[in-house]
C-alpha cells in the first residue's frame, strides 16, 4: 500500500489536484449564487381581450386594478408595445411567431362557420416548449380555428385545455348562437351553467397549480374571456362604479375588477405553493378597446379594429422573481412586438431551439432583463389586400401584382410609422363622463396616405406624409417587399355543416 501511495504521487503533475480547486470553486459558486437549479422558468402568460391602453389603473385610469398595477410596478412595464388590432391576428402571431402575411390570416378574424386555422404545419408556441421539457396547460380563449381536431390546441402542443375555441359566448350559459362552446380537452363540458367565465377559468388555473409536479418546468397560457362582450359581470362588481354614469363603462369596469381580482388569486396560489419564486409573469392585451363596448384607449387615436395606435398599441409588463434587481420597477420603451414572445420564451426563457422554425419575431428576453437596445428596429402591421376597393361591389377582390396606396397596411420603422389604404375609425375618444373635448379628424375622405413621427407624436395628431416623402417613398418600398413575400389572404366562405344542431347542440369539428 505504501508502494502504491509512493508511485501514485510521483505520478501527479507538480501543483494541487484539480479537486482541490474545483471543491473549493463551486462552494464559493454555491455561496454566492444559490444552489445550481437546471430547471427552466415557469412561464404564466395571460392575455386580456378587448382591454383597452386607458383601462389599466397606472395609465391614470378611473378603474381600479390594484393586482395588475402591483405586479407591472414590481417589474418591466412595455410602454412601446404592439399587438394586432382583432383577436384571432394576435393569437396567430403569438403561438406561431410569425407574422399574419406568413399564416394567410392578414384578413378579419375566424368566423364560428368558417373552415380555417393556425396552418397545422406551423410549429407553435406549445410544441416548442414541449420539446424543452414544460408541461402545457391553456385555460380560456382559442380563437385559432376548430373545423378540424387537428386545429385545437390539445393538437398543437398542449397538454390540456379547458375553454372556448371561438368568442364572444355567454359568460354565464358558455353558448354563442346557441351553441355550447366550452370544452374539457375534447369533450363538451356541460356541467358549468350559471358559473361565470372569468372565475371558472381561474379556478380552473388554480387547479392546474395544485396539481403541478414542482420538478417539471409550466407553460399556463391563460387567454381569459375578459373583458370582450358581452358585457355581463356579477353585481358585487359593480359596486365601486356605480358613479360611472355610461352603463357599458360601468358594467366594463366591473368586469375589468373582476379580472384584476383573479389574477390575483392566481399569483397568490403560485406563491403559496412555492412556485411563484420560480416563475416569469407576462401579461398582454390582444387588441385596443372596443369603444362600443365600455372600452377605451385615450389619448390614443382609434380603437379595436384599426391601424391606429388605440387599435395596437397593446398594454404589456413582465414580472418575476427572477428579473435582475435593477429593471424590477422600471419602464421599458424598446420596440416589442406579440410575435417576439415565441422566440423569447423559447430561446430566451425555456434555452429551447428554434431549428426549423422561421420567425418574424426576435428574442427580447435581454432587451426586457438587461434594458439591452431592442433588436426590433423594423415592425410591419398588416398588410391586407382584401380591403383593397373593388372595382365594382359586385365583383371580388383581385390581388395587385404591386403594392399600392389603396392597400390597407401599415408599418413601422425606426421614429416612422406609414398607413395606407382603410385604416378604421380615426377619433379620439375620452373617458365617458370625463368631459374632455376631443379634437376631431379633418382627413378628406379621399385620403390613402399618413405618416407620422410616432415617438415625438405617440397620439397621431400630426400627418407628416407631404412634409416626408422621402420616407413615405422609403416605407412603401418596404410595403411592397413584405407584400411580394406574403401567403394569399385565406378567408373562405361560412360552411353551413358546422350549426350546432348538427353537433349535439354544440361548436365542434366539422371536417376530418
Amino acid at each position: 500500500m505504501e508502494q502504491h501511495e509512493t508511485m501514485d504521487r510521483q505520478s501527479r503533475p507538480y501543483g494541487p489536484s484539480p479537486s482541490y480547486i474545483l471543491i473549493p470553486l463551486l462552494l464559493l459558486l454555491v455561496i454566492v449564487a444559490g444552489p445550481i437549479d437546471c430547471k427552466p422558468p415557469n412561464i404564466l402568460f395571460i392575455l386580456a381581450d378587448d382591454y383597452g391602453f386607458h383601462d389599466i389603473g397606472y395609465h391614470s385610469s378611473e378603474i381600479e386594478t390594484p393586482n395588475l398595477n402591483r405586479l407591472a410596478a414590481g417589474g418591466v412595464r412595455l410602454e412601446n408595445y404592439y399587438v394586432q388590432p382583432i383577436c384571432t391576428p394576435t393569437r396567430s402571431q403569438l403561438m406561431s411567431g410569425k407574422y399574419q402575411i406568413h399564416t394567410g390570416l392578414q384578413h378579419e378574424v375566424i368566423y364560428p362557420e368558417m373552415p380555417s386555422c393556425l396552418p397545422l404545419d406551423d410549429v407553435t408556441l406549445a410544441q416548442k416548449l414541449k420539446e424543452s421539457g414544460y408541461a402545457t396547460h391553456i385555460v380560456g380563449k382559442w380563437h385559432l380555428g376548430l373545423y378540424k381536431k387537428a386545429c385545437w390546441p390539445t393538437r398543437r402542443g398542449f397538454d390540456t385545455y379547458f375553454g372556448y375555441l371561438l368568442g364572444s359566448e355567454d359568460y354565464y350559459t358558455h353558448k354563442r348562437m346557441g351553441g355550447l362552446d366550452l370544452r374539457d380537452q375534447e369533450e363538451p363540458a356541460w356541467n358549468y351553467n350559471g358559473v361565470y367565465s372569468t372565475h371558472l377559468f381561474t379556478q380552473r388555473a388554480q387547479d392546474i397549480l395544485r396539481g403541478q409536479n414542482s420538478s417539471q418546468p409550466l407553460f399556463l397560457y391563460l387567454p381569459f374571456q375578459a373583458v370582450h362582450d358581452p358585457l355581463e359581470v356579477p353585481e358585487r362588481y359593480l359596486q365601486p362604479y356605480l358613479h360611472i354614469k355610461d352603463e357599458k363603462r360601468r358594467i366594463y369596469a366591473g368586469m375589468v375588477a373582476c379580472m384584476d381580482e383573479g389574477i390575483g388569486n392566481i399569483t397568490q396560489t403560485m406563491d403559496q405553493l412555492g412556485l411563484w419564486k420560480d416563475t416569469v409573469l407576462i401579461f398582454s392585451t390582444d387588441n385596443g378597446g372596443q369603444i362600443y363596448q365600455g372600452g377605451n384607449n385615450w389619448p390614443l387615436r382609434g380603437w379595436k379594429g384599426s391601424l391606429w395606435e388605440g387599435g395596437m398599441h397593446g398594454i404589456g409588463f413582465v414580472h418575476s422573481p427572477l428579473l435582475p434587481a435593477k429593471v424590477q420597477g422600471t419602464i421599458n420603451r424598446e420596440l416589442i412586438h406579440v410575435s417576439d414572445w415565441f422566440p423569447t420564451l423559447v430561446a430566451g426563457l425555456a434555452g429551447g431551439s428554434l431549428n426549423g422554425t422561421k420567425l418574424d419575431g426576435y428574442n427580447m428576453w435581454n432587451t426586457i432583463s438587461r434594458g439591452d437596445p431592442s433588436p426590433r428596429e423594423e415592425l410591419l402591421h398588416n398588410i391586407d389586400p382584401l380591403y383593397a376597393p373593388p372595382t365594382t361591389h359586385s365583383m371580388p377582390v383581385i390581388r395587385a401584382k404591386v403594392f399600392n396606396e389603396t392597400i390597407r397596411a401599415a408599418i413601422r420603422s425606426g421614429d416612422w410609422k406609414l398607413i395606407t389604404g382603410s385604416p378604421g375609425n380615426s377619433s379620439w375618444i375620452p373617458p365617458p363622463g370625463s368631459g374632455i373635448t376631443p379634437p376631431t379628424p379633418h382627413d378628406p375622405p379621399d385620403k390613402m396616405v399618413w405618416l407620422f413621427n410616432i415617438t415625438a407624436d405617440p397620439n397621431e395628431y400630426y400627418d407628416m406624409s407631404s412634409q416626408r416623402p422621402d420616407v413615405v417613398q422609403r416605407l412603401m418600398q418596404r410595403l411592397q417587399y413584405y407584400y411580394e413575400g406574403s401567403m394569399p389572404a385565406f378567408f373562405p366562405p361560412l360552411d353551413p355543416r358546422a350549426n350546432p344542431k348538427y353537433h349535439n347542440g354544440t361548436w365542434s369539428d366539422w371536417e376530418k
